[in-house]
């Protein structure tokens, strides 16, 4: 975390960001702003919510400092990562 500390110019949201993040490494068998702002200890999600939706931080350099840091740890010349993100299925139309 301290590799983007710096992004965020508040304490709240750099905090919030935190938890998120280890709510999504977490073992939750379902993961959303509901679900990780419970495991948190949040009693809504509206922090979580505000923190991907309208907070103010620069995602393109964050997203820069989590590559540089798994270039750094994961380098491996004859590696491919593979991104998947399809998400969760919706309920509803």
């Amino acid at each position: 975390m301290a590799r983007i500390a710096g992004r965020f110019a508040r304490v709240e949201p750099r905090r919030r960001v935190g938890k998120l993040v280890l709510g999504l490494l977490s073992d939750l068998p379902r993961k959303n702003c509901w679900t990780i702002a419970e495991w948190a200890g949040e009693s809504t999600p509206s922090g979580m919510q505000h923190l991907l939706g309208r907070a103010s931080w620069d995602t393109d350099r964050v997203r820069d400092d989590v590559r540089g840091y798994v270039v750094e740890h994961l380098h491996d010349d004859q590696a491919v990562l593979v991104v998947d993100e399809t998400g969760d299925v919706k309920k509803g139309t």
